[in-house]
């Protein structure tokens, strides 16, 4: 078990902090979505945006000091009982509830290169990228990788986090876990740029590193800590190479066929994998998010019919940077132009049977996933949501044709996995109440709140195409043409163009909905969509959360909104959070993946430092969503530098909060051979940072937040 540290006495590496876009490094830029904000905005459609919706929202005359520079917190070593216990004041759930109340002392502003805790908690390691999942992996050797042994241990860029359980005491579990991407030059030694070749060797490791990772844990004695089993009989590693079935109205369509796969129902692998999701009867769900970075044509240039390329990011006249059609040709889209219509699905895996076929969910159409989350509506179907993370892009949710079937027996179970194959697909539009009021500053509007209504746009509904002219499946296999072409019939089936949609969830305790928009720099650019009321700020850096209310139930079409954080600096007179006084909270940037605890506060885990918070690293931050507290945000940890703060995961007993740890030490310049970050393992030879899945716990075994 490692605690937090104090900072070492050692001297640090140089902190590279040359910055792109704002916030993220050149290195993320490129491996994580292929310079996605130095193309043209795929979006080109006249379609109204969110910050259309909500564009003068916050008043100026509440601004507020931040919170004043308390000395830094840091856990150390083993700390005794958490400052306070469980006792919360009023009794409304998620901000009094009885055992909900936050009371936790925040983590200051830092740049340390550790994970940095509250007082009160410790952190252990549960799995390192190259760590043994499969049986018959080797120990991880950094200067004796090879695909082989890649394939059988823990991928790289941990993001998405599952926990499913293996017993009902919460003794054991499955821990399932997404990599989204790689980044050679931390692989790699000898690899010093973006712009250096990798071998035909590196290239299939790291698509080996790509997928998901299923690995037996068990929880360490009494306490919130979680460690792996090894060889586990359920650990699984699925790779860019595994053979994956599509189900669905798009399955065996003309658009997924390939010279490989004739009937359009067999694919190899899922890539980038980013948040997900778990399901009530059992599987967890992975969204394919930016899948456009791998495909390209190898040379010349190919045709764009209706934009089906670049509506989707994906060059039409240059080879996709990571070059894999090197070592696999099914990536050069001149050669096999409909592969990449194979990917930016939901995944749904069984990790509960190691030998299950991952199933492409095509029903719940083709985007940018950042993740899927569901519930059971009242009447028994199942409701999925999912944001297209892509600047001016859109909400989706996914309504089931048939009912969930309560219950773990071998029937009802086998009829829930079929649950995703037929449904209605709808994309959201966002109108608010003063959209006169909406200058793109932030400020707020006359009555007090960016809020409104909205309305589920159907784009396909009972089995048939609501789009004119196109068939289900071309509907679901080109989702953002498909909503585009709604708006062009006109404002009343226009959705809404939102600020990079990422995680959606369902509030277990209160029942709204809400969904996490990282940022749009480019929001009110001359030649670019200006604010609306559910997008309220011109060069809206820092992002915010939307939430909602399903007004006719929650597989209904229509639904009430307000924004719950506009973030950023709190001295920063367009930030708001929830109306709560400014000077108590902790600075928040760039909202990406979300969780709820059982008392139903919410935890926001961040994607954007350092750059958008200068002095800050990313982290994890916990707020009321209910009661006198609601929006009292406060920085539960921060990440180690470099690094983004993804996954949050808690468990049902709230005694344990699972964080990937994605890309420690991804600074402009930093590689094996010069790295940035050490982090976790501070090796005196040759040190190198390595993604990895964290478990934070209390010292005294509590519950997280107190």
């Amino acid at each position: 078990m490692t605690d937090s540290q104090e900072p070492r006495s050692r001297a640090l590496l140089p902190f590279l902090n040359t910055l792109r876009h704002g916030n993220r490094s050149h290195a993320t830029c490129f491996y994580k979505c292929g310079n996605a904000c130095d193309a043209a905005v795929p979006n080109q459609s006249d379609n109204p945006t969110f910050a259309d919706v909500v564009q003068t929202a916050f008043s100026r005359r509440n601004v507020l000091k931040a919170a004043g520079a308390s000395a830094l917190l840091v856990a150390v070593g083993p700390v005794a009982s958490a400052a306070a216990g469980d006792r919360g004041p009023g009794g409304r759930p998620g901000g009094g509830g009885r055992g909900g109340a936050l009371t936790f002392r925040p983590v200051e502003q830092n740049t340390l290169d550790e994970l940095v805790t509250a007082p009160g908690y410790r952190y252990s390691v549960v799995m390192r990228w190259g760590d043994p999942v499969e049986a018959g992996a080797p120990d991880f050797d950094i200067a004796r990788q090879t695909p082989e042994s890649q394939a059988k241990q823990f991928g790289y860029n941990c993001d998405y986090i599952g926990l499913l359980p293996l017993d009902d005491h919460d003794r054991e579990a499955l821990l399932v876990v997404n990599h989204e991407y790689t980044n050679e030059q931390l692989m790699f030694p000898g690899v010093a740029s973006e712009s250096s070749p990798t071998t035909a060797q590196q290239k299939r490791i790291a698509m080996m590193a790509h997928g998901i990772s299923v690995v037996e844990v068990r929880r360490h004695g009494n306490s919130g800590e979680w460690r792996p089993v090894r060889n586990g009989r359920r650990n699984r590693r699925i790779t860019a190479s595994t053979p994956m079935e599509f189900t669905g109205p798009a399955a065996g369509s003309e658009y997924l066929k390939t010279a490989a796969d004739p009937r359009g129902r067999t694919v190899l692998g899922t890539l980038n994998n980013c948040a997900g999701g778990m399901t009530p009867w059992g599987t967890t769900l992975h969204g394919e998010e930016n899948v456009n970075q791998y495909f390209g044509p190898a040379t010349g240039s190919v045709p764009d019919p209706e934009r089906r390329l670049s509506r989707y990011g994906i060059s039409t006249d240059a080879p996709a940077g990571r070059r894999w059609h090197e070592v696999d040709p099914r990536f050069d889209v001149a050669r096999e132009p409909n592969e990449v219509n194979r990917f930016g699905w939901v995944v749904e895996v069984d990790p509960y049977d190691p030998t299950s076929r991952p199933k492409k969910r095509t029903a719940l159409g083709r985007f940018k996933h950042e993740g899927a989350n569901v519930q059971i509506a009242e009447d028994g179907r199942v409701v999925a949501y999912s944001g297209d993370d892509e600047r001016f892009d859109y909400i989706y949710k996914f309504v089931s044709k048939k009912k969930y079937r309560p219950g773990s027996d071998r029937s009802s179970r086998a009829h829930n996995l079929t649950l995703l194959d037929e449904g209605d697909l709808y994309v959201a539009q966002f109108t608010g109440d003063s959209p006169a009021e909406i200058d793109g500053t932030g400020r707020l509007l006359s009555d007090r709140e960016f809020d409104g209504v909205g309305r589920w746009i159907p784009l396909v509904k009972n089995g048939r195409s609501m789009v004119p002219g196109r068939d289900v499946a071309w509907v679901l296999t080109f989702t953002r043409l498909a909503a585009d072409e709604l708006g062009a019939l006109g404002p009343a089936s226009a959705p809404t163009k939102m600020d990079r949609p990422e995680d959606i969830q369902v509030n277990p305790v209160n029942g709204r909905v809400y969904a996490a928009l990282t940022n749009n720099t480019d929001r009110g650019k001359a030649d670019k969509a200006g604010p609306d009321e559910a997008n309220p700020r011109n060069a809206n850096r820092h992002g915010h959360v939307v939430e909602w209310e399903e007004t006719g139930g929650a597989a209904g079409e229509r639904f009430s909104w307000r924004i719950f954080l506009v973030a950023g600096d709190p001295a920063d007179p367009s930030t708001y959070f929830a109306g709560f006084d400014k000077s108590r909270v902790s600075a928040i940037s760039c909202p990406d993946n979300v969780e709820f605890d059982p008392a139903g506060n919410l935890w926001i885990s961040t994607d954007g430092s350092p750059g958008t918070l200068p002095g800050s690293n990313d982290g994890l931050y916990a707020v009321p969503t209910e009661g006198g507290e609601r929006g009292l945000v406060k920085r539960f940890l921060t990440v180690p530098r470099g690094a983004e703060c993804s996954g949050p995961l808690i468990t049902r007993d709230g005694r344990s909060v699972f964080v990937s740890v994605q890309h420690p030490g991804e600074t402009n310049g930093s590689t094996v051979d010069t790295p940035t970050s050490t982090w976790p393992d501070r090796r005196r030879d040759k040190p190198f940072p390595r993604p990895s899945v964290a478990v934070v716990h209390r010292s005294d075994g509590g519950r997280i937040g107190s």
